[in-house]
């Protein structure tokens, strides 16, 4: 019975992490926020910062199983696994998705993110004029990302090193999408979607026993530039949760009331009712980038006619809220039982 709970927990890990993939590389979404109401942001966060000079030393000193062990290896293991599957499976059909049912994807995630909001504030007792402020703060900071311009795509790598390191904020710091920051940098379909596809495709390539792909330029620069951005985002997920450690050990109620404000001045970004601005030149015609897509520049949020799509919509919200519920009866179950 024990060994079939641990096989069923180590699934639903794994379920996380795509979860957390998933959530990661949709604009506006932010991973941390999976983790937070599903229960696990806090073992992420301190198995993240266990990975430290000590533990470099047991590796560097060949202790593999006392590495293993001293970073929670089990954990971050199966929740990276699920992370990557998803960026090659849940990923694309999210991008499938998106591009068919947009208005129902974008509601199914606005609603996840009130249900996120309704989590965080239900049990928050510390309210005084300090957490008020920095929820304030952290509102303002939303809706000011919220409506930036995106910058153009710039393949640079120390340029795509720093996108590794800011992107990844998304799973540590829940409601700050790091993919919605990628696109402001300029550099969401270029880190997100091509070199991604790139790395697919090569992948597949190799299996088929088809090496011609090194002779491909344009394939190679991908593959290089999705390592250097890996490079940047293991630096980041690294640093980020030493700081976030420190200030959720000191600061918890602050930096957790920033966190709240942060993610409602962010529903902006996520409101399913939205037109697309694409950028245009002087003549009205449309300007395109290097791979011949149109460039998006930002949206235009309007309300909704009430009509048979509006009322699915809206019922896709409801769903959004439930499975937000639904992670976090999942979490007080888990907490519970390891409490036994």
């Amino acid at each position: 019975m024990q060994s079939t709970r641990t096989l069923i927990d180590r699934i639903f890990l794994v379920i996380k992490g795509l979860a957390m993939g998933a959530a990661n590389k949709v604009p506006g979404v932010s991973g941390g926020v999976v983790a937070f109401v599903a229960g696990f942001y806090e073992e992420f966060i301190y198995s993240l910062q266990r990975v430290n000079k000590n533990a470099f030393k047991l590796l560097i000193n060949f202790r593999f199983k006392s590495f293993y062990q001293y970073i929670n290896g089990k954990f971050l293991s199966l929740l990276f696994l699920g992370m990557i599957v998803s960026y090659f499976s849940v990923s694309k059909l999210l991008d499938y998705l998106i591009v068919h049912y947009e208005l129902y994807v974008w509601s199914t995630f606005f609603g996840m993110i009130l249900g996120s909001i309704y989590y965080l504030s239900k049990d928050f007792k510390e309210w005084n004029k300090t957490t008020l402020l920095s929820l304030t703060l952290g509102v303002l900071a939303g809706i000011s990302t919220s409506f930036l311009d995106p910058a153009t795509e710039n393949d640079n790598l120390f340029f795509v090193f720093f996108c590794g390191i800011i992107s990844v904020s998304g799973m540590t710091l829940p409601g700050f999408s790091g993919s919605f920051i990628l696109i402001l940098l300029g550099n969401y379909v270029l880190l997100l979607v091509d070199s991604v596809n790139a790395l697919y495709d090569t992948i597949l390539d190799i299996f088929s026993g088809n090496f011609e792909f090194i002779h491909n330029v344009v394939r190679i620069r991908m593959l290089k530039v999705l390592s250097v951005f890996t490079l940047g985002s293991v630096v980041g997920l690294v640093t980020f949760s030493h700081i976030l450690n420190y200030i959720l050990k000191h600061y918890k109620y602050i930096t957790l009331a920033a966190i709240m404000g942060f993610i409602i001045g962010s529903l902006g970004v996520v409101w399913p009712w939205k037109e697309t601005i694409y950028k245009t030149q002087s003549s009205g015609s449309l300007i395109l980038d290097s791979a011949g897509r149109q460039i998006i520049t930002n949206y235009r949020r309007f309300l909704p006619e009430l009509n048979t799509q509006t009322y699915i919509a809206i019922a896709y919200i409801a769903l959004g809220i439930l499975i937000v519920l639904g992670l976090e009866w999942y979490g007080k179950q888990t907490r519970q039982q390891q409490k036994i």
